[in-house]
């Protein structure tokens, strides 16, 4: 095992640390997901990436560090997507279904995601609102739904009594139950709604219904 001097050198760390802890998170993410918060175990981690939970602990500092670093990992990941969809050359509209499409792809290619995102709301989000980082970075995914919608309301393209956590929370929640409620209704409907040949014709429902419910019979795209 390597020590301190040799895993940081002025106060970064180095390749190879950097590379463990990367593999390390990639890990916890699915043991975590799977297992939930306290049914993760940090001695499998450290068997599953051949290091130590010593080592573990000493990048993240206990199993709620790491769970934090995973949670605020898989955050990120979702709003580089969001920050990732060039709106500025889009209409209103069209903006509004690609952060919608950019979303659902995120989310049902990201199962783990919605698997943390599940145990938070068990624990009420305990963990997630001590993380300054999470609940910053989740600004952006609002400021750039904010952007849209205030320009498509300046044209007349969108009604303006719907805000943006209002459009956030109906893209997550269309995307979300995809993966979250996946094996019951596939139990009760014999539908499995992350089979691949659904998913373009749901993808394309998900951008039709924020579209329709913001244009509200303004002429927007049929």
């Amino acid at each position: 095992m390597s020590d301190r001097t040799t895993e940081v050198h002025d106060g970064q760390l180095t390749d190879r640390a950097a590379r463990t802890r990367d593999e390390i998170l990639e890990v916890a993410i699915e043991e975590f997901a799977a297992n939930g918060y306290t049914g993760a175990r940090v001695d499998e981690i450290a068997a599953r990436t051949r290091t130590t939970k010593r080592m573990i602990y000493y990048y993240f500092g206990s199993k709620q560090g790491l769970y934090l670093a995973v949670l605020e990992l898989a955050y990120a990941q979702i709003r580089r997507v969001e920050r990732g969809v060039d709106v500025e050359e889009l209409s209103p509209d069209e903006a509004l279904r690609k952060i919608a499409e950019a979303t659902y792809d995120h989310h049902t290619t990201h199962q783990a995601f919605i698997q943390l995102v599940s145990i938070e709301n068990i624990h009420r989000a305990e963990h997630l609102r001590q993380s300054k980082t999470i609940l910053n970075e989740n600004v952006t995914a609002i400021t750039l739904l904010e952007e849209v919608i205030a320009r498509g309301v300046r044209e007349n393209i969108f009604r303006d009594d719907v805000d943006a956590i209002d459009v956030h929370m109906m893209i997550s929640a269309y995307a979300c139950f995809h993966v979250a409620n996946r094996h019951t209704f596939a139990a009760i409907f014999d539908r499995d709604m992350l089979d691949a040949a659904l998913q373009e014709r749901h993808r394309r429902l998900i951008g039709d219904m924020i579209v329709a419910t913001m244009t509200d019979g303004r002429g927007g795209p049929t």
